[in-house]
């Protein structure tokens, strides 16, 4: 949001501003703080304020939900619990942002699968292969009989307890499958429209713009490499804007007022989503679980929360875009 308040006769700007003006740039002004749900927060007493937002939750996506629902029927069906991991999901769209130097999509793919899995809870097993350095690490200390534990040990060979840690190999668990794939889409620009109107001084103008992103990923046999299922699946991602704009000469004063509200659904949070759908679709396949209801269920529990009547107006998305909650696949 911006303004600009101005005296023809190019005197100080607030010098003699009529007080209508002072009235509504004020309340434009404090609705723009309002909006950010800020608070100040005292540290030390001789610090100064700290400005803090929301708080902390728990980065869930819609179709979380369905993992516990899933979970449970995983665990009515098999009696032995599955020894499962994730691979490298890498970011192959190839897209980035020159001015940043960054990638557009998200890195953590791989991160992003293993806490999916993790949200199974103890209806698998959930075995560490993204980040092994520590434990390579420590298995070389110990090999070189150079990590302990404080205490001491009685070792076949040794005259006396020793302080190292004897290693006799066999405490890495085997994997029995693991997932692996990567973010192979990010399309700008599916669609977009808008319009924008102005007429004595006065415009308004709205705009909605649809992209997508899309994730490959498979479930591989950890011991004969064979491929048990695959998958692909694509999320669209929608974004708003709506502004206004009021350029008048109100007696000796020229009044310039632009403001309005930008909003798209998260990048990442859409890679989350479609990566977390597409690893219920390979453990389902794996497990034979039947995830359809559970996806369901999450859907309409989303529905549900979503129905009451926002308390500030948006611009609705255009015909044939879905919400963003909406599941398309490919």
């Amino acid at each position: 949001m911006s303004y600009i308040i101005m005296r023809k006769a190019g005197r100080r700007v607030f010098a003699n501003c009529p007080l209508k003006s002072v009235a509504v740039l004020a309340f434009f002004a404090l609705a723009a703080c309002e909006g950010t749900g800020a608070t100040e927060l005292h540290v030390f007493p001789k610090d100064s304020r700290v400005i803090t937002g929301p708080n902390v939750t728990k980065n869930t996506t819609p179709v979380t939900p369905a993992f516990t629902c899933l979970a449970s029927k995983i665990k009515a069906k098999d009696k032995r619990k599955l020894r499962i991991t994730s691979g490298e999901v890498l970011d192959l769209t190839g897209k980035y942002l020159e001015n940043e130097g960054g990638s557009i999509v998200t890195k953590g793919g791989a991160h992003m699968v293993m806490s999916a899995l993790g949200k199974l809870g103890d209806a698998i097993i959930l075995l560490e292969r993204v980040d092994t350095l520590i434990a390579d690490k420590e298995l070389q200390y110990m090999d070189r009989r150079q990590l302990g534990d404080g205490g001491e040990h009685i070792v076949p060979g040794e005259a006396a307890e020793v302080p190292w840690l004897p290693y006799f190999g066999g405490t890495v668990l085997q994997t029995d499958y693991y997932i692996a794939g990567a973010i192979t889409e990010l399309n700008f620009n599916i669609s977009s429209k808008g319009g924008e109107v102005g007429f004595a001084g006065f415009g308004v103008k709205a705009s909605a713009l649809t992209m997508n992103v899309a994730v490959d990923l498979r479930i591989v046999d950890a011991k004969s490499m064979e491929v048990i299922s695959t998958t692909s699946l694509q999320k669209q991602i929608i974004g708003e804007e709506i502004g206004a704009d009021v350029f008048r000469f109100f007696g000796d004063y020229l009044f310039d007022l632009n403001t309005g509200r930008r909003t798209q659904e998260p990048i990442q949070l859409a890679v989350r989503t479609t990566l977390e759908l597409a690893v219920i679709e390979l453990i389902a396949t794996l497990t034979k679980a039947d995830p359809s209801s559970c996806i369901q269920s999450a859907e309409d529990a989303l529905s549900a929360i979503a129905t009451p009547e926002r308390a500030d107006p948006v611009v609705a998305a255009p015909a044939g875009v879905k919400p963003p909650t909406d599941r398309v696949r490919s």
